[in-house]
């Protein structure tokens, strides 16, 4: 059985494409936030209950349970008992949205994965590398063919893949590129407003481009390969 979750949340199309694409490769158990996580990172929920509602996954016929909790704490809700076996493949996404270099400190959906490595079983995290227009299909089934390849090969329990897809017609997709992780260099920057009371307030913002810093054979995202950055043997 494969474990499907992410951090944008159960109503999110990439979910229910990656859950479509996943259940022709094995049966699949649903397990997602009820809201978005983006930037969540490893967060765990310890200081109360969670819930979890039965929903069903927009424009499919697919059941899936939706949770309060973090994209972490739905993978350990299903390895800890919920999900009706133990999962032998976690896959995260498809976010909307690229997980390179430092991203993957932040992002929920490569949390999700990486809290399956934690708890002995392999985990992938598909994201669509555009902010702002996405299409599903091929990095569905993109990851429908991984998860279908890492099944076969028994990928050792302490891999993670982050994978991330670029947003451009199958056509103009030359491969795959085996990567290593890069370093990327934020625009944050401190927005600080006042609420209608005269109280300070602030926003942690900035654009979405940032700057690429070569610490790999690549860094930099390109726009027609497939990235693959393998996070192997944890400590």
């Amino acid at each position: 059985m494969i474990l499907v979750t992410n951090d944008d949340g159960v109503d999110s199309l990439g979910l229910s494409a990656l859950a479509r694409a996943l259940k022709n490769v094995d049966d699949v158990c649903v397990i997602a936030p009820n809201r978005n996580w983006t930037a969540a990172g490893h967060t765990k929920t310890l200081d109360r209950p969670l819930r979890v509602a039965q929903v069903k996954l927009p424009g499919t016929r697919l059941q899936a349970y939706s949770s309060d909790g973090s994209p972490s704490d739905c993978v350990a809700l299903a390895l800890l008992g919920l999900a009706p076996e133990r999962p032998r493949l976690v896959v995260s996404g498809i976010n909307t949205g690229p997980n390179m270099g430092s991203d993957i400190t932040y992002s929920g959906t490569v949390s999700a994965a990486m809290e399956a490595v934690v708890s002995g079983v392999p985990g992938i995290a598909i994201s669509l590398a555009d902010y702002f227009e996405w299409d599903f299909v091929y990095a569905a089934r993109f990851a429908a063919r991984l998860a279908r390849t890492v099944l076969d090969s028994n990928l050792g329990s302490d891999v993670l893949l982050n994978v991330n897809v670029p947003s451009v017609p199958r056509t103009e997709i030359k491969g795959v590129q085996v990567t290593t992780l890069g370093h990327r260099e934020y625009r944050d920057e401190l927005i600080t407003r006042k609420d209608p009371f005269g109280r300070d307030y602030y926003w942690i913002g900035g654009g979405h481009l940032a700057a690429w810093v070569s610490r790999g054979p690549i860094s930099t995202p390109s726009p027609t390969a497939t990235s693959r950055s393998p996070q192997c043997r944890l400590t």
